[in-house]
């Protein structure tokens, strides 16, 4: 899982550090890195409804490649990490608006049909994409006071983004076996899975 985190995240990553030389080049670097990554998903079969990540991504990959391509001295540009975050954030309350939260199309990758049906996966990973959500929403908040008041520190960026990202990382590590050990406990005789 964290394998697919970290390869989910890469273009976002990119474009954060090459956007720290020049922006149309991380913008640039994320976008062609997204869409390889897409067009690899799709290409080993993965449905589209597990990668509404990757394809929102992509989107904003593109949306960002045009601004800084076509106004490279816009003062958004100064907010990238702050509005790559909040991209993210949007994407994650509307996948969950939709009922389909987007940790779900990832956890359907690890776990049997049978399973991915039943009533407590889908409630794991409402409270994952909620959670996932809500940092997010944090983080490009934070983001944004950093890179208004103190931009030049990049120390306190990248804490804020460790710690962005850290927190529900644990919790995905962390809340699918506590669910299901308490679901277990919840109906005798069950085992988790």
């Amino acid at each position: 899982m964290a394998k697919y985190y970290v390869r989910t995240f890469l273009p976002w990553i990119l474009l954060a550090v090459v956007s720290g030389v020049d922006d149309l080049a991380g913008a640039l670097t994320g976008l062609v890195a997204a869409a390889v990554l897409l067009g690899d998903d799709l290409r080993r079969g993965h449905r589209a409804d597990a990668l509404f990540l990757e394809i929102s991504t992509c989107a904003f990959m593109a949306l960002l490649t045009a601004l800084a391509f076509t106004v490279p001295g816009s003062p958004a540009l100064d907010y990238g990490a702050s509005l790559a975050i909040g991209w993210l954030a949007l994407t994650a309350w509307a996948t969950l608006a939709a009922g389909r939260p987007f940790t779900e199309g990832v956890a359907r990758r690890q776990v049997s049909e049978a399973v991915a049906r039943t009533g407590l996966f889908r409630s794991i990973n409402r409270v994952l994409t909620a959670v996932w959500a809500a940092s997010f929403t944090v983080l490009a908040v934070a983001l944004g006071c950093v890179q208004h008041w103190a931009p030049h520190d990049t120390a306190l960026l990248v804490a804020c983004k460790i710690a962005g990202f850290a927190v529900p990382a644990v919790v995905t590590a962390r809340y699918p076996d506590s669910a299901r050990r308490r679901a277990s406990r919840a109906v005798p005789g069950s085992v988790p899975r």
